[in-house]
């Protein structure tokens, strides 16, 4: 399939990587506003400045790794020109625009991906498999805060001229939290900060939130992003029931700012009431760009094995629903009811 591939950063390059490799693919362009490093595998790719350029190359996939507040727009020119699509988290940065993309990709007969990476983890997957066997209602404790410097800390600014991290960050984590609870959000409350003057006055690089779900289930997840993070319990990652907890174990991450460092599980341990613990380990998990592989090749699975996404879709927009209200409740100072 030809593939055209938007947006050259850190998952940008990566999905290229995948799509590269993939005998199933055929990179017709790369799209970048700006001038970049390719690693040596991808300089041979044309690479256009603007995404109008690149789908003259009539492109039959067209993954969308640019920031997010071109995502919606992207997805839907993309998918107007025949194109299926693959698009980073999140979907958009309003809720209505999230559902304009799902709506088009639905007219259309596109399917559409959305990138929740930990979807194709299998350490992350046992956890989801292992809380539901627990049973709920549920408590969600869930955070990612990252100690982010130089190049790290220019490429949060950048994000968060339009994207808070509760947002960029939080669907992954609220997808994970509505994947095991089934149920429907009902209620949002959020709180967050400004804590430093390099970034806009109308932006927080702190935030936190709690969601009720309809089940009786509740959530917590914050994320912070900057250099005066602290790296002391940056990555807690517990899910409690009435009958135990599945938890993702401390202390084996590398730092705060690492790419690898936000999907790795190295341990789970899986403790049930008035038993034993069980810690089950991982090996052989995979790394970030075998992770984007499996991303790829999921996608493209799904155009050549026709796989229904009307459920991905709408946990795509409903996880993005949640995190909005967020960012909402931080902003109004108020609950948000859904």
């Amino acid at each position: 399939m030809r593939v055209l591939v938007a947006g050259l950063g850190n998952m940008g390059r990566s999905h290229a990587m995948a799509h590269h490799k993939h005998p199933g693919a055929e990179i017709v362009g790369l799209v970048n506003r700006s001038d970049v490093s390719l690693p040596s595998e991808l300089k041979s790719y044309p690479v256009f400045r603007t995404f109008a350029e690149g789908l003259d190359t009539k492109p039959e996939v067209a993954v969308i790794a640019t920031y997010s507040d071109s995502h919606a727009d992207y997805a839907c020119a993309a998918m107007e020109r025949g194109c299926h699509v693959f698009v980073e988290k999140p979907l958009a940065t309003t809720v209505a625009d999230a559902r304009r993309v799902v709506e088009t990709a639905r007219r259309l007969g596109r399917k559409l991906v959305v990138g929740y990476i930990l979807r194709h983890h299998p350490a992350w997957q046992r956890l989801i498999a292992e809380a539901r066997a627990l049973g709920g209602p549920y408590v969600f404790r869930l955070n990612l805060n990252q100690q982010s410097t130089g190049a790290t800390w220019e490429v949060h600014k950048a994000l968060m001229q339009t994207t808070p991290p509760i947002v960029d960050c939080g669907v992954h984590y609220v997808d994970v939290m509505c994947q095991i609870t089934d149920a429907k959000p009902v209620r949002v409350h959020g709180m967050g900060l400004r804590l430093s003057d390099e970034i806009a006055e109308n932006m927080y690089n702190y935030g936190q939130f709690q969601v009720v779900f309809e089940d009786g289930s509740v959530g917590w997840y914050e994320a912070g992003w900057g250099p005066m993070m602290s790296e002391v319990a940056y990555f807690v990652k517990d899910v409690i029931s009435p009958n135990g907890a599945v938890s993702i174990l401390s202390g084996m991450h590398p730092e705060s700012d690492s790419v690898e460092g936000h999907t790795k599980v190295g341990s789970l341990r899986i403790h049930r009431t008035g038993g034993t613990d069980e810690d089950v380990d991982f090996p052989g998990e995979p790394g970030h760009q075998e992770l984007c592989d499996a991303e790829q090749g999921y996608l493209l699975r799904t155009i050549t094995e026709d796989i229904d996404l009307t459920r991905h879709m709408a946990d795509a927009v409903s996880s993005l629903a949640i995190c909005i209200a967020a960012d909402e409740s931080i902003r109004s100072g108020r609950a948000i009811d859904l």
